[in-house]
């Protein structure tokens, strides 16, 4: 592949290769999603601007539709530390040469994305897919499950066609006809299941782990250590809170979220919340999600995934 068809590809992902841009080390700036849930949290009580306080550090929140958006605004600095992005994202981000280091991991939750279908729709079985349009969201941790389920099928990925599009469209299409599949994450997957009657054809049970995981941009990592320990720590007990606590955590997403408690509920149920560090033994399936974007000719360079730093929480 010849350097203009590489940039032409990463152009397509969404990605810049401009410099990163100076940092403001008083000010930490977090992107998120809006499934992010436990920076929904802390954003709700602000229980980080708190912990910051004596560092003398605020807190600046920006919200974003996915999260290769998010890693690309990581490289070029505009944001110092992401919530939790899904596996593939890291791995899209470092084929664009993107300046990130691995903070922090939600350990894997299987259930919490699937492939789903109308309630009345006649497809029984992957298999099914083959020649059909499916909804996906690009760069996603459905993308790579959408990927895995055809491979698992004997299809290559272009046996269906994609429409690549954010979660919001993606269902609008599978409401309105225009796909035949929609390959969704909770709380939009749980959202589509109580509201719409969707049904789940196959999820990433035995297919992909959906790890979720926190990244900061290179510099900050190396800079500002103090700040990451404390994120990590407001991360790991806010995770413990939800999953201790469904029903109030429910609650307050929903009102967050303006979605019904429990569709929320059910959601929270296929999520672990259990935040880890990240360790390079524990990228294998990182490195398993490269090859197969590679092998599809989704991922315009081969990457090494164990060899983006990591950040490791200080040792207490």
């Amino acid at each position: 592949m010849n350097r203009r068809s590489v940039l032409a590809a990463l152009s397509l992902l969404g990605f810049s290769l401009a410099p990163a841009a100076a940092q403001e080390s008083s000010t930490l700036r977090i992107g998120y999603q809006r499934s992010s849930t436990l920076i929904a949290l802390l954003r709700e009580d602000r229980t980080l601007e708190t912990a910051l306080k004596p560092l003398k550090v605020e807190v600046s929140w920006h919200e974003f539709t996915s999260g290769l958006p998010i890693m690309e605004a990581l490289n070029v600095g505009r944001i110092d530390v992401s919530a939790d992005v899904a596996d593939t994202v890291p791995v899209f981000a470092q084929g664009a040469n993107a300046r990130i280091t691995y903070v922090a991991q939600e350990a894997a939750s299987p259930g919490a994305q699937a492939i789903l279908v109308p309630g009345d729709s006649p497809l029984t079985s992957v298999a099914d897919l083959k020649g059909r349009k499916v909804a996906v969201t690009k760069g996603a941790g459905s993308h790579y499950l959408l990927l895995a389920a055809l491979k698992a099928e004997g299809l290559p990925f272009k046996s269906i066609t994609p429409a690549y599009l954010t979660p919001a469209d993606g269902r609008s299409a599978l409401a309105g006809g225009s796909v035949d599949a929609w390959v969704a994450w909770d709380p939009f997957l749980s959202a589509a299941e109580v509201q719409a009657g969707a049904r789940i054809l196959r999820d990433g049970a035995g297919l992909s782990g959906y790890t979720r995981y926190y990244l900061a941009s290179d510099s900050y990592a190396e800079t500002r250590a103090d700040v990451l320990a404390l994120l990590f720590g407001k991360l790991k007990e806010t995770g413990a809170w939800v999953k201790a606590h469904p029903e109030a955590a429910a609650e307050r997403l929903a009102a967050l979220w303006k979605i019904e408690a429990p569709i929320v509920l059910k959601a929270n149920a296929r999520r672990t919340y259990r935040v880890e560090p990240v360790t390079r033994d524990g990228l294998a399936e990182q490195q398993t999600i490269a090859d197969a974007f590679r092998a599809e000719g989704l991922l315009p360079r081969a990457v090494d995934a164990a060899a983006l730093p990591v950040w490791a929480p200080p040792s207490r």
